[in-house]
């Protein structure tokens, strides 16, 4: 396993500072102004913001039977410090103390040190299914079923023969891409004997999407090369399409706590506990992840990216061992602190995608004024740690709802006022 220090970027520094003191008591207009005086927002892309960046007509582009536009809220998460930079996240939610919890927690790691975070290369892997003649009976046909394992094995040395080959064909429609250096990077082959509907190859494509989160990228080269995976197998070719568990494209990161940053050696102890309930419990390691995300989600819906494939990938990768386990790790160290540290597939972009037409994800990037997608992915790991610890520190110390109920009764307050 690579550590944070081997992947994370060489990200450039920004002037401002992160450490937004009573930023919510300003008024909206307030907020906008000083956002649009520090990330040079135009007069389009303020009133894209107060709109919702999407009209009825760029709506009716991107889905079917369109009939309106549905808004939800942005907010500012502040007091981020990511590998040494300050960062302004961008978070869409409509969940009440989702941006002040993780802001809080930010705050509390900023003091310490921050966030260190990074992010493997942008390696999203394509399926190409190959399915051979079943056997209805193996028993009675023994000599059939010998034959057709040696014809799978012979497939899986022809494939990997031409493994070149395929590689070319992969990267043929994007020549772009491949300029940019991406593309195809390898090919490998699962054999499966025994499945309900007789035997079949499955066929990995490696392929690097560089700064898109790729998926059109990699179903197209998978559709590419399928035919002539089929003349060298003799099989049926059946499924051609990405895999969201994005497991070639973890993003991870850390951060280290004094006991008194957190408020006494008791929430240390007990932020610990409550991560051990999430390793040996499903019940609780669905909750304690779906915390995780609701920071990382708030990011990729502002940004423009596909949310619910993060959730997908994420949460394969949690039962990745066959149980299903936290994305987060706390433990204390021998002096006391607190140490916490966060890995898991983050298949995220910075260009195509909803970000060419949405004028707020265009707006969010450059708030976040981040240069890669690798570098995004870095950011969101950070975030989804900061909403764990925001969490895990709410329930050992005053309960989650005290909070969360303040800022949800503040909602219907303004509800009720219309």
């Amino acid at each position: 396993m690579q550590s944070v220090k081997h992947i994370m970027g060489a990200f450039k520094p920004v002037s401002y500072s992160s450490r937004l003191e009573g930023f919510y008591k300003l008024t909206r207009g307030q907020r906008i102004e000083w956002l649009s005086n520090l990330v040079a927002l135009d007069a389009v892309q303020v009133d894209a913001l107060l709109s919702g960046g999407l009209d009825l007509e760029q709506a009716d582009q991107l889905v079917e039977n369109v009939v309106g536009v549905y808004s939800l809220p942005l907010g500012i998460a502040a007091n981020f410090t990511i590998n040494d930079r300050d960062y302004l996240i961008p978070m869409v939610t409509e969940e009440p103390s989702i941006v002040a919890a993780c802001s809080n927690a930010a705050k509390i790691v900023r003091s310490s040190g921050g966030f260190h975070a990074g992010a493997e290369e942008p390696i999203l892997v394509g399926q190409i299914q190959i399915i051979f003649e079943s056997i209805s009976d193996p028993i009675a046909e023994s000599a059939r079923l010998l034959e057709t394992i040696e014809k799978l094995h012979l497939s899986h040395q022809r494939i990997m023969l031409a493994r070149a080959e395929l590689l070319e064909l992969a990267n043929e429609p994007h020549p772009n891409l491949v300029k940019r250096g991406g593309g195809a990077r390898d090919i490998s082959v699962r054999e499966f004997f025994h499945t309900r509907i007789g035997p079949m190859l499955v066929v990995y494509l490696a392929f690097d999407t560089r700064d898109a989160m790729g998926a059109n990228l990699v179903n197209t080269a998978c559709e590419n090369i399928a035919p002539r995976i089929a003349e060298l197998t003799g099989g049926r070719v059946n499924l051609r399409i990405l895999t969201n568990l994005s497991d070639r494209r973890l993003a991870r990161a850390t951060c280290r706590l004094s006991a008194d940053a957190l408020g006494g050696e008791d929430v240390a102890r007990l932020i610990v506990e409550a991560q051990v309930l999430a390793e040996v419990d499903r019940y609780r390691a669905a909750t304690h992840n779906k915390g995780i995300m609701n920071g990382i989600d708030a990011v990729a819906i502002a940004t423009g990216n596909d949310f619910r494939a993060i959730e997908a990938g994420a949460h394969a990768y949690a039962a990745r061992d066959g149980g299903y386990r936290p994305l987060t790790n706390w433990e204390l160290a021998s002096n006391g602190d607190l140490i916490g540290s966060i890995e898991l597939p983050l298949a995220v972009g910075i260009v195509g995608g909803l970000t060419r037409i949405h004028q707020v994800a265009q707006i969010a990037l450059q708030i976040l004024d981040v240069k890669s997608g690798r570098e995004l992915a870095s950011v969101m790991a950070a975030v989804g740690l900061s909403q764990n610890l925001a969490a895990l520190r709410a329930l050992a110390t005053d309960g989650i709802q005290k909070g969360h109920m303040k800022l949800h009764a503040r909602r219907l307050e303004r509800t009720s006022d219309r």
